[in-house]
């Protein structure tokens, strides 16, 4: 795959008019306060030259006050327009800024699985919030600036012929060399920028790996190792933000020399010329007050053209994101099912990781397999023949690189998103709880009710029944107290049977089940267990076993075995006719016993 063509920086940077296109006239109107306090600062030269030369040369003391006071409402309006233009840009760009953001996290959220094990997640945060950010800073502040500056050092620029063209094509031609800089500084800051940038996202990853996993870092004494690593990736960052330090400290050294060179030409010209009469004392200071006023507009170029370049850094990055191909999407005629019956049926699917080697044959390699509406089908199967990888078809979690997944007849390719994961519903054997509360937690999937009605209290109810999870009642504030991030103030057994709720709460035409009792001791799971026969009386569901109590709960049993269905029948059948789910229950008995053994020992 060839890498996309880099957009110039106009383009890059014109990305984001779609964002910014409602809030345009505000923007332009901040632009031209901006522009007017320039214009009003170059005509304080003016003024300063016509007194000196008019009423300060006359003696007259009355036209010197009124031209102060000119000089004094010159200032003011100037300080008037910088608040016009502040007043004019702030509250749009933060308005870009939500309207970015929000887009977003639009898409992390539709993107596939499969995109989000290729990411880091702390590259994404420092996308979310550092670059957007960066954003709307230049919107607010970069960009009008930039533009507005180059205008006054144009205007200027003209404004220093009206007194002499000697001194005038002296001052230009003696910052020409500032453009060569300008040049040479994008093309070396360009690159330190969007390093920095990546560094700072690699860094964002390893502080929430460390937060994460500081269980296991203090369990094996690893904190020192992690340290280590930190300060290596802190100290990589440290050295490229010095090299950008070091391009912006050089472009600024030319910005101040090459204007005070030409100051310095420009005053031994003046000098000369005024000696030949062919210039006032007016006219110098004049000359000189428009060459101080376009100081600051030529020194800030060095600050705005890498505020430009780190701002088209962060939109490159940021579009990175909203590029990504998202191939799981709704059907552009999607098909409905008025009348679910439950019927899952797996039909020569086929799957392999994106990352797969081409040699490697496919993870699941032609699966037929039939649910009936109602019936409850335990997979079993040795780590690694494709238990789990079979589960997050039906949702689309992947999608099949061949044959398909069906839902009473239809390709599960053909149903919005939104229908199929309301038909379908999952717990998984890693349970992942939100920092919410635990009823907002239990009723994710059901944005049908309103979390505090009589409704919502009802169903949440039977689902803590069903799951085992009345613990909840005996936490300080009960089913509304906060569970903490990613539910870790809890054991793994609480949270496993607070995501057994979830899913039971979204009472579904479908379970899909990843061994959700793998953290259960052995009394709650038969009490789960017992509960569930209920729920999967009417409903069709797919469990992953690991124990063979599990297996009890099902129907049928289909055999997974090198990425293929080799056997599906009723465990007695199954154990009367193929060795490999005798050698697979025998593996599950083994682990099984030791799992008890050690909870009596405990």
């Amino acid at each position: 795959m060839t890498p996309p063509e880099r957009l110039s920086t106009l383009r890059a940077l014109a990305r984001i008019l779609p964002f910014a296109k409602p809030v345009m006239p505000r923007l332009f109107a901040g632009m031209l306060s901006a522009l007017g306090a320039a214009v009003v600062s170059l005509m304080i030269p003016l003024v300063l030259q016509a007194t000196v030369d008019g009423p300060i040369a006359s003696g007259d003391l009355t036209v010197i006050v009124w031209a102060s006071i000119g000089v004094l409402v010159l200032g003011s309006l100037e300080a008037l327009f910088v608040y016009l233009r502040r007043a004019f840009v702030l509250t749009p760009a933060t308005g870009v800024e939500y309207e970015i953001r929000q887009h977003f996290y639009r898409r992390l959220q539709r993107l596939p699985v499969a995109f989000h094990d290729r990411w880091q997640s702390g590259q994404l945060l420092s996308r979310m919030m550092q670059d957007i950010n960066l954003i709307r800073r230049w919107l607010a502040f970069g960009s009008i600036l930039l533009v507005v500056n180059v205008l006054t050092i144009v205007m200027g620029a003209f404004l220093l012929f009206r007194w002499h063209w000697a001194l005038g094509t002296t001052f230009l031609v003696v910052s020409i060399p500032l453009w060569f800089f300008g040049y040479r500084f994008e093309r070396h800051y360009n690159v330190l920028a969007r390093q920095s940038q990546d560094q700072a996202g690699d860094l964002a990853t390893s502080v929430e790996e460390s937060v994460h996993g500081i269980r296991v870092l203090k369990a094996f004494g690893r904190g020192k190792h992690a340290l280590q690593k930190f300060t290596r990736q802190v100290e990589s960052l440290r050295q490229t933000e010095l090299g950008k330090a070091r391009e912006v400290g050089l472009l600024w050294f030319w910005l101040e020399v090459v204007p005070m060179v030409a100051f310095a030409l420009c005053l031994l010209i003046g000098i000369w010329l005024a000696t030949q009469g062919q210039l006032t004392v007016g006219e110098m200071l004049g000359f000189f007050a428009m060459a101080t006023a376009l100081r600051w507009p030529l020194e800030s170029l060095g600050f705005l053209f890498s505020f430009l370049v780190d701002t088209r850094t962060a939109i490159d990055r940021v579009y990175e994101v909203l590029d990504e191909e998202n191939a799981i999407v709704d059907a552009p005629e999607p098909k409905t099912i008025a009348e679910p019956r439950g019927e899952l049926a797996f039909r020569g699917v086929h799957f392999r990781y994106q990352d797969a080697a081409g040699t490697e044959r496919d993870l699941l390699d032609g699966i037929d397999l039939v649910l009936e509406p109602g019936e409850t089908m335990a997979l079993v199967g040795l780590t690694g023949s494709g238990k789990t990888t079979l589960t997050t078809l039906p949702t689309r979690l992947y999608d099949v690189t061949g044959g398909s997944v069906e839902l009473d007849g239809v390709d599960v390719r053909d149903l919005t998103l939104d229908d199929l994961r309301r038909h379908i519903a999952m717990a998984f054997e890693d349970a992942t709880l939100f920092s919410a509360s635990v009823r907002e937690n239990v009723l994710l999937g059901r944005d049908d009710l309103e979390v505090h009605s009589p409704e919502a209290d009802a169903v949440l109810t039977e689902a803590l029944q069903i799951a085992q999870a009345q613990f909840v009642h005996d936490l300080p504030n009960g089913v509304d107290t906060t569970v903490g991030e990613e539910g870790l103030s809890l054991s793994g057994g609480q949270r496993q049977r607070l995501a057994l709720a979830r899913a039971v709460a979204a009472r579904p035409t479908v379970l899909v089940l990843d061994d959700p009792l793998s953290a259960l001791d052995v009394d709650t799971e038969a009490l789960v267990e017992a509960a569930l026969r209920r729920v999967l009386a009417t409903t069709t569901a797919l469990i992953v076993a690991h124990r063979p109590s599990t297996v009890a709960l099902a129907d049928r049993v289909a055999v997974l075995e090198s990425g293929r269905i080799t056997a599906v029948g009723t465990h007695v059948e199954l154990l009367r006719t193929s060795e490999h789910y005798r050698h697979v229950i025998s593996s599950l008995e083994a682990e099984d016993t030791r799992h008890r053994e050690m909870e009596v020992n405990l």
